[in-house]
């Protein structure tokens, strides 16, 4: 009898555990110390996948920047010869573009010499990356040429060249470099800040010959790594960076695990069927975190108001490459370009001042995601603590990029849809699928059965924003 019970009750117990726990994978087994021939099996497989996860979430900048030069070669603009200038829109999809001002990208390749950014005086917000998306120069308002106009020059990795006088200097890790230059269109005039971006001059040192500039803003472009990001083909966009461009030396741990996976530089990457399947789930899995690690993430320092749902999108208000005391923040890190590109000091700072600041929203004021199929009001208290201007802009949670409908728009801003708001009277803002009655103007459509989420993006931020003396309402669904 009490042996009955006590086989009732462990049944009982075993039908009570999470499935997760009831039904996980068997422990390794070892017989005198030694794997049994299973266990030697799983554990390389193991192994081998959380070490491609790994290297997935840490190497995916590196292939999301690929994804916007590759954007740009679709387009016809041929790295080191041409770079596309925009007003952009839905149509160009690209994690979290915006509608703000008109953009200007173009590939910089330093393989045969240091190349030369010249900016006229201007209103301007740019930068360089490398192709691992580091920071390599601010440019404009937020550079040291602080909007006066001036001269930029990117090294090649390892220059040991002479540098002439009055360059603003930056110095990059790969012969490939992302120009992201922003013209912002003061007063509404999006023509003059077009003509500000073609006005930009980008040319080797010591040649007069200057990047081509082409207007790209009624091409449909894809400047993502969607494409690539949840399947094999990452590792092998990812396996030809590693040819072309040099070693990082900081980077060397993480070469190494990609060594164990069959990649290494100047060798052949030819995976076998075992290792093609990990490599596959291994971008799904990786893709997966790094999405929870942006919309769904349990840092307490990405509130910043107790009361709301707003949050801080970069965590590390400190360094552009997301460094701490305590080391890399690998998961600030993988939230920002899980939704983000490029890095910049002003991007994450958190003082008043030239420059933006981000606050993203994916959940109503109940606590729920927000839902395509609903319909949404934002109350936004005026006026919002900026110097040049403000937005809020809506993006597709699968794409990342501006929400696509009939209405062709993402966006609501101060210089444009917004341009009628004055005082200090609450702003109603309307999201969902349905306008409401009288507010189209202060309206973005949404599409039913999709998830989006919000950026409010403020330019020349003010100190309100920062001390929590202004608070943003939050989306309060209509019925």
């Amino acid at each position: 009898m009490r042996t009955s019970c006590f086989l009732t009750a462990t049944a009982l117990t075993i039908f009570l555990l999470p499935p997760a726990y009831a039904e996980g994978p068997a422990p390794y087994v070892f017989e005198r110390g030694y794997p049994l021939a299973d266990t030697s099996k799983r554990a390389r497989d193991d192994a081998d996948l959380q070490r491609a996860i790994t290297a997935y979430r840490f190497w995916y900048p590196t292939v999301s920047v690929e994804g916007i030069f590759n954007g740009n070669r679709e387009a016809g603009l041929k790295d080191g010869e041409k770079m596309g200038v925009a007003a952009a829109g839905p149509r160009q999809v690209g994690f979290t573009l915006n509608s703000d001002t008109p953009y200007g990208s173009g590939v910089i390749d330093v393989t045969k010499g240091p190349v030369v950014i010249e900016l006229p005086p201007g209103p301007y917000i740019g930068l360089v990356n490398d192709h691992n998306q580091g920071w390599v120069q601010d440019l404009g308002l937020p550079g040291p040429d602080a909007g006066k106009g001036g001269k930029h020059l990117v090294l090649p990795p390892g220059y040991k060249g002479k540098i002439p006088s009055g360059y603003h200097v930056g110095q990059s890790k790969s012969y490939k470099n992302l120009l992201a230059v922003r013209a912002l269109p003061v007063g509404g005039d999006v023509d003059k800040a077009m003509a500000a971006l073609k006005a930009i001059k980008v040319h080797p040192l010591g040649s007069d010959t200057n990047l081509a500039i082409v207007d790209t803003t009624k091409e449909k472009m894809d400047s993502s790594s969607l494409r690539w990001e949840d399947n094999s083909k990452f590792w092998t966009v990812l396996k030809q960076i590693v040819d072309e461009e040099p070693i990082v030396p900081s980077f060397l741990p993480m070469y190494g695990l990609l060594a164990e996976l069959g990649i290494e530089k100047g060798k052949p990457f030819a995976p076998d069927g075992r290792m093609t399947d990990i490599l596959d789930r291994a971008a799904k899995a990786g893709r997966d975190q790094m999405l929870v690690s942006a919309f769904d993430s349990a840092r307490p320092d990405r509130i910043n108001w107790p009361d709301r749902k707003w949050e801080w999108v970069g965590l590390t208000p400190g360094s552009a490459q997301f460094e701490t005391p305590a080391g890399m923040d690998l998961e600030a890190r993988d939230r920002w370009f899980a939704q983000a590109i490029v890095t910049s000091p002003a991007m994450f700072r958190r003082t008043a001042g030239a420059g933006s600041l981000y606050w993203m929203s994916t959940r109503d004021d109940s606590g729920a995601f927000l839902d395509g199929g609903k319909n949404y009001k934002l109350t936004l208290p005026q006026p919002v603590p900026g110097k040049l201007f403000w937005s809020v802009t809506v993006y597709d949670t699968q794409t990342r990029s501006q929400v696509q409908t009939d209405q062709d728009k993402g966006a609501l801003r101060s210089l444009f849809e917004l341009k009628d708001i004055k005082g200090k009277s609450p702003a109603d803002l309307y999201f969902g699928p349905d306008t409401q009655k009288g507010n189209k103007a202060h309206w973005i459509k949404t599409q039913p059965g999709r998830g989006w989420f919000a950026y409010i993006r403020i330019y020349g931020p003010e100190e309100a924003a920062f001390d929590k003396s202004w608070k943003p309402g939050d989306f309060e669904e209509v019925k």
